[in-house]
């Protein structure tokens, strides 16, 4: 019975071959989409290299003071504010941090370069994954000796020396200084917020910053918690740390914040501005993007009844005529359901192939730098299950409906409406 259903919903899909492609179409389009958005959010926000263990992460992004007459200053933290109030803390299990990135304009031959530059401490080099081509991390010996040693990707050594082999220990000039080059590693993507950079050289060589007892500064904090378990418990101890600490100008603030978030939602708190609740807002950031992905799912669904219905009473002396040779309800509806199937699972393979072809597309573009987005078949699989439901839904109403007609009547019927 299945297999004759296959048959006569193949035929019938390439004899309506207009109506096949705009199915298609709205199915596989909306599938396509919400696999590239996913796939993009998980580069994002998913542990890649050398960004692993962000299950397990905190990052302080903002230190935000009220003034006195009204507004706020939103800044990064300073080495120092780090220093003072985060290092000491009990909880996490490592504690490192990592500047804002800044441009740097350099010359390799005769070619202008501009390398984005990092500043930070040793921990980094524990707290993110990176693995090394070639040499190692600089050490927190060589930090506090303000040593000029630095660490660069693959294509940039390769923009200078023409290879990633056998660099360490020679100079790159970056602006006015000589940097001795310690480790290669490979290149990291644009999007890894926290750890992309082409150049990272000690904190201490900033030494205007390094030197400054201020709480604003160029730094992010990172805190490693022992286990994803154990990320609630430092949070906490960040929030009655940061409760402790003496406003650093009672003059001119009325009161300060900072907050120790997961990447997603540090980000979710800068975007929406955010600063001195203590709730993050990524329960009502992630409701409203599921609302968002249902709409976006029910659109073309709808387009499929209104679809659906008009091609079943297109066929009603089709199913006046089986209906006259004994098919029974069950019989019609579920033909109309395989139909919709069939349908449905075609959409989805071409849905897959299409996000397949635009992911390989920007991945070869270079859209966004050294950047590499893959498929998520968690999401295929749940935007496909997603699609048949609809699907299926789309299917049922409609063909019930004409399930029930009279044979008489249904024969009487074409287009909707009686002859």
């Amino acid at each position: 019975m299945l297999l004759s259903y296959l048959k006569l919903a193949w035929k019938v899909l390439l004899r309506r071959k207009f109506f096949t492609f705009i199915s298609l179409f709205g199915i596989s389009f909306t599938l396509m989409v919400l696999l590239v958005l996913v796939a993009a959010v998980d580069h994002f926000r998913g542990a890649h290299a050398p960004e692993k263990r962000l299950d397990r992460m905190l990052f302080v992004n903002l230190l935000s003071q009220s003034f006195k007459d009204g507004g706020r200053m939103s800044t990064p933290v300073s080495a120092h504010f780090i220093d003072t109030y985060i290092r000491p803390m009990k909880t996490p299990e490592l504690v490192g941090f990592t500047s804002l990135g800044t441009n740097a304009t350099t010359f390799a031959g005769n070619q202008s370069l501009t390398l984005s530059m990092r500043h930070t401490d040793a921990n980094f080099w524990r707290l993110m994954d990176f693995e090394f081509i070639d040499g190692r991390p600089f050490s927190a010996a060589e930090i506090k000796q303000l040593a000029r040693v630095c660490v660069i990707t693959r294509h940039t050594a390769r923009a200078f020396f023409g290879t990633d082999q056998g660099v360490v220990g020679r100079s790159l000039e970056i602006g006015p200084y000589q940097y001795r080059i310690s480790g290669v590693v490979p290149d990291v993507p644009a999007i890894r917020l926290y750890s992309s950079a082409d150049v990272w050289v000690p904190y201490t060589l900033n030494a205007a910053d390094f030197r400054d007892k201020r709480f604003e500064g160029q730094y992010f904090a990172i805190m490693l918690a022992p286990s994803t378990g154990a990320v609630d418990a430092v949070r906490e101890e960040f929030n009655q740390v940061m409760k402790r600490i003496p406003l650093p100008d009672p003059k001119r603030f009325t009161s300060m914040t900072a907050h120790a978030d997961p990447p997603l939602a540090s980000v979710v708190r800068q975007l929406t501005n955010n600063q001195e609740s203590e709730k993050d807002g990524m329960g009502l950031f992630l409701t409203v993007c599921a609302v968002l992905a249902l709409l976006f799912m029910l659109l073309p669904a709808l387009n499929l009844i209104n679809l659906n219905v008009t091609r079943i009473m297109e066929r009603s002396s089709e199913i006046g005529v089986r209906k006259a040779f004994g098919a029974s309800r069950q019989v019609l509806v579920g033909q109309f359901l395989v139909e919709n199937l069939v349908l449905t699972v075609l959409g989805g393979a071409l849905g897959l192939t299409l996000a397949a072809l635009v992911l390989y597309a920007i991945n070869e573009s270079q859209f966004i730098a050294y950047s590499h987005f893959g498929l998520s078949w968690n999401a295929f699989l749940m935007g496909l299950m997603l699609t048949l439901v609809f699907g299926l839904m789309s299917g049922v109403y409609p063909a019930w409906k004409m399930a029930r007609l009279n044979p008489n009547e249904a024969l009487r019927t074409s287009g909707g409406g009686p002859r």
